[in-house]
């Protein structure tokens, strides 16, 4: 729940972001009238990554043994590389998307083109949500519970977002995007782990020390129930993790979090 919470949180903020930009700006430029044809493009574009979520979701769980290991491990891997795009991307970038996304308005003559900006915006926030769930899902023991935190973390970006729109200067931005940016790169940590994992058992790699476990934890709050299932889909923790799993954890972690933290002071 704490992974798909997160996301749902920051991709949500993203969105409630630009939406409260180009709002903002056609009220502003007198064009309220044209506000109807911006939610219009939102709700179809939230439709379709529902649609496609959804669909997916019943797709990959058809499938069993090597087809299942091979897509797991390349939905891991692709979403923690989509992933950490993201985070670099919004930081270096987060400060001319307002300038960026008026041009856009401007540019827009009619309600259908703002349909669109606003269909497009949705859409990559969308599509990135639904490749980040669908990997806190096979990283995690419930799929109910990803769904429950990922409602949670839309709805309290939603209240953020009003907030943002009502008088964005009285909150630290800045500061949400770093302490989510550190977050969800532990997380796509233990998905550059899951990778390896998968494709190990994918490609019959069962002997030497590589594959041998680091720890072995056979009970207590670490090896079993709701803290354990947390920890396992938030950070990729495994009660009895194999050494190659945890030394691609760290071979991912370090240098980006060390990238992350010395572009985060700039």
């Amino acid at each position: 729940m704490g992974a798909s919470f997160l996301i749902t949180l920051r991709e949500g903020l993203e969105v409630s972001l630009v939406l409260a930009i180009i709002i903002a700006y056609l009220v502003k430029c007198g064009r309220k009238s044209d506000i109807p044809a911006v939610w219009r493009g939102s709700a179809i574009a939230a439709i379709v990554c529902v649609v496609t979520g959804l669909a997916f979701n019943i797709f990959v769980g058809d499938f069993e043994g090597k087809s299942e290991q091979f897509i797991e491990g390349t939905i891991a891997i692709v979403a923690a590389s989509v992933l950490t795009w993201m985070i670099f991307w919004m930081g270096k970038n987060a400060r001319n998307l307002g300038a960026e996304l008026r041009g856009q308005v401007d540019a827009a003559t009619s309600t259908r083109a703002l349909s669109v900006i606003a269909f497009v915006a949705v859409l990559r926030e969308g599509f990135e949500t639904v490749l980040f769930l669908l990997s806190a899902e096979t990283s995690s023991a419930s799929g109910t519970s990803v769904v429950i935190g990922g409602l949670l973390g839309l709805v309290v970006a939603a209240i953020l977002g009003r907030l943002v729109y009502a008088g964005g200067n009285k909150l630290n931005l800045g500061l949400f995007f770093r302490i989510t940016g550190a977050l969800l790169l532990l997380f796509a940590a233990g998905l550059f782990g899951k990778f390896f994992h998968e494709y190990r058992e994918l490609l019959g790699f069962e002997d030497g020390w590589l594959v041998s476990p680091a720890w072995e934890i056979t009970s207590g709050i670490w090896a079993e129930g709701t803290f354990y299932d947390f920890m396992k889909g938030f950070f990729g923790w495994h009660k009895a993790a194999e050494n190659i799993r945890v030394i691609t954890y760290f071979a991912y972690l370090l240098p980006v979090g060390w990238l992350f933290l010395r572009t985060s002071k700039k």
